[in-house]
Formats: structure tokens, sequence, C-alpha cells
């Protein structure tokens, strides 16, 4: 492959972006497509992406999916030239791979990357590539251009492996995570702390990002996004048929999956945000103050029970009325307990053991998550002396 031909790149987000400008950079006659209608200031960009394809030698995709690639292809398969290539540089499930090899052939080169926006642009991408010997001649020059090029022995191979490498950088978010929240209740300084994460395993991503987890006033333009990864995660489950606990968490950050992969290194979890209102709770009953209660529950909240042999259902306004305003007499020797959280979504379970004087009672929660955060909305007791 020379540089005459055209570079047809498919799909101009943050990657595709990069990838496109610094082959144009390097001299290739590339044209930019995407389906937002993104423009580039570095390449030649179409609204038509069978135009863009007409006369290319090469298609590079870089889509965010394998239905978005599915579709694509089949958008512009009456386009594409008996000798064009297809590149596909996209993350998808290695089921999806082998599908889109076997159908397209031997022009075929599924080619994911490790690495993120700045190594794009730097050409210093780490390539895994699966084609056919002739093909992967005549596209090494253009992988040469983006990185360092390790062929691998099929598309399902490819995609495997990429799978797998972004879930030790999800296992590696998280253990940072981690580490800075138990740094934080152990009222380490969070500057102290990175100094010392930066020396380990972990200062690879702690060099990189230490901007951010230091809370600087600086724009961080996401290099890898929450959603991409969290993506990943979900395909690497289901190819695995095995949980991977960076799926559920990464998915579960409250954040926008927009925002790069720093945010789920600091945001609080789910599962931090539903003990919010169960804090609430527990303050009530500590200080008898019901402005507490109010807090941790929804106004049309029920708190339900068997009292005095009866069953009881109280409004909120009801249960509050219960409270004085100042702490139980024998409050020092009371204590209480969260025993498990469980939440889905929107909506979550919990339950409490509340430890008062001769009396134990279980509490069991129904949450759910409101514009404000997570509130109780229902609350049913069992008591046991």
């Amino acid at each position: 492959m020379t540089s005459p031909h055209t570079i047809a790149v498919l799909g101009m987000g943050r990657m595709g972006n990069a990838i496109a400008t610094r082959l144009a950079a390097k001299g290739w006659d590339v044209v930019g497509w995407t389906r937002s209608g993104r423009t580039s200031g570095a390449v030649r960009m179409t609204g038509d992406p069978q135009e863009a394809v007409a006369t290319a030698g090469l298609v590079l995709l870089a889509l965010f999916d394998g239905p978005a690639c599915r579709q694509v292809l089949e958008d512009v398969h009456g386009s594409l030239r008996a000798d064009t290539i297809v590149l596909n540089t996209s993350t998808i499930a290695p089921a999806e791979a082998s599908e889109l090899a076997r159908q397209i052939g031997e022009s075929y080169v599924h080619a994911p990357v490790l690495g993120s926006v700045p190594a794009a642009s730097a050409g210093t991408l780490q390539i895994l590539a699966a084609a056919y010997q002739d093909t992967f001649d005549r596209v090494r020059p253009v992988l040469e251009t983006l990185g360092t090029v390790r062929r691998v022995d099929d598309a399902s191979t490819a995609a495997s492996l990429k799978l797998v490498a972004n879930n030790s950088l999800a296992g590696a978010v998280l253990a940072l995570r981690d580490s800075l929240r138990q740094s934080d209740a152990l009222g380490l300084p969070r500057a102290q702390a990175l100094d010392v994460l930066e020396l380990g395993q972990l200062g690879h991503l702690v060099t990189r990002k230490r901007p951010f987890f230091v809370g600087e006033s600086v724009v961080i333009t996401a290099e890898f996004t929450i959603g991409a990864l969290a993506k990943d995660m979900s395909l690497l489950a289901a190819a695995s048929n095995t949980p991977l606990r960076g799926a559920a968490n990464l998915a579960d950050t409250p954040a926008d999956p927009e925002c790069d992969i720093a945010v789920a290194a600091t945001a609080p979890t789910v599962q931090d945000a539903v003990l919010e209102p169960l804090h609430a709770y527990s303050r009530g009953h500590a200080t008898g103050d019901p402005a507490h209660f109010r807090a941790a529950f929804l106004p049309t909240a029920h708190i339900e029970g068997i009292r005095d042999g009866a069953f009881i259902s109280w409004l909120l306004d009801e249960y509050c009325a219960l409270f004085q305003g100042r702490p139980a007499p024998d409050e020092p020797t009371r204590s209480r307990r969260i025993d498990t959280i469980d939440v889905h979504g929107t909506v979550a379970t919990a339950t409490m053991t509340l430890s008062h004087g001769s009396d134990t009672f279980t509490d069991i929660f129904l949450l759910v998550r409101v514009d404000d955060g997570w509130r109780i909305a229902n609350k049913a007791y069992h008591r046991h002396s």
C-alpha cells in the first residue's frame, strides 16, 4: 500500500480523529466521516460515508461497538472497491470480530489498539493485528505509522486480547479508587498518598491523571471514557461467561459516561450514595431529631411493623411525632449496624440491625434514586427482645 491511496476513516470521535490526524500529518490522503456530523480541522470531511469509501484503498473503522461496525459496513458495502481493505480498530466482542472476518474475507484486518488519544497522536499505540499475510503486508505501513504492531492468529483472538487488556485498566482504576478512599479515611493528605502510589504499580495512571486527583482547577479532556470502559467490561463478561468486578463497579459510577476514566477513581460509588439516607436515619435515632428522618425518607414513605401486637403503618409525619428532639437516656449503650445493601439500577434494598436496650430491631428498607440522591421509600421492621 502506498501513500497516494486514500484512507477513509469512518468514525471521527476522540480516537478516530486522533488516528486520522496522525495519518494525514504523515502524508496519507485521509477523508473522514462520522455519524454525529462532527467536523475536524485536520482532515477532509464528508457527510456521505459512501462517498468517503468510493475511492479509498483502505477503510479504517474507529467506531464505538459491534452494532455500529455492522451498520456502517452495511451502509457502504455497495461503494467499496473490490481491492479495498477494511481495517477495524474498534473494540468489539470476539464473536462480532469473527463474524466480520467471515463476511468480508481476506480483505479484513481486525486491529484493536492499546492506548488512548495521546498515544494515537504520537504514533505509539500498541496494535493487535489479525490478517492474511498479503493483506497484512499491504496495510503494515499504515499500522506502523500509528504504533507498534503485534500480529495475532485471528480476529477473535485480537478482540479477546483487547478486552483482557482493558480489564486490567479497569482493575487499576478501581484499585486506585479504593486506595484513595482508604487514605482519605485515614486522614492522609491526598498529595502525600499520591506520591507513594506513584512509586508503585499504579504509578503510570497516577502520573497521567494526577492534576485531577488532587482537585486542581484544570480541564481534562476525556481520553478514554467511563462509558467506553464499562462497555468493554460488559463485552468481556459476556464473552467469557465470567462476572467481572470492573463491569459492575464502572457501570454504577454515578457520573456522565462521557467523563474521563479518572472520574471513576474519585467519584463515590452508587453504594456510597445509598448509604447517605441510611446514615441520616441512624442520626435520627441517635439524636431524637426528626429532621434527620425527614432527610432520609421520601415524604410519601410509610413505616410498618407490629407494635403492641397490632400491625401499624405510620405516615412519615406520624413516625416523626414519636421523637422528641433529644437522645434516649440509654443512647450511649445503643448501637446500629448496616447489614446488607443491594442496588438494582434506580432501586435498592438494605437491612439494618438496631440494638436499643433490651430490644433488637431488624429494619428492612426500600430505597429509590430521585433527582437529589437516594431516599428511603418505605421501611418495614421486626422487633424482638
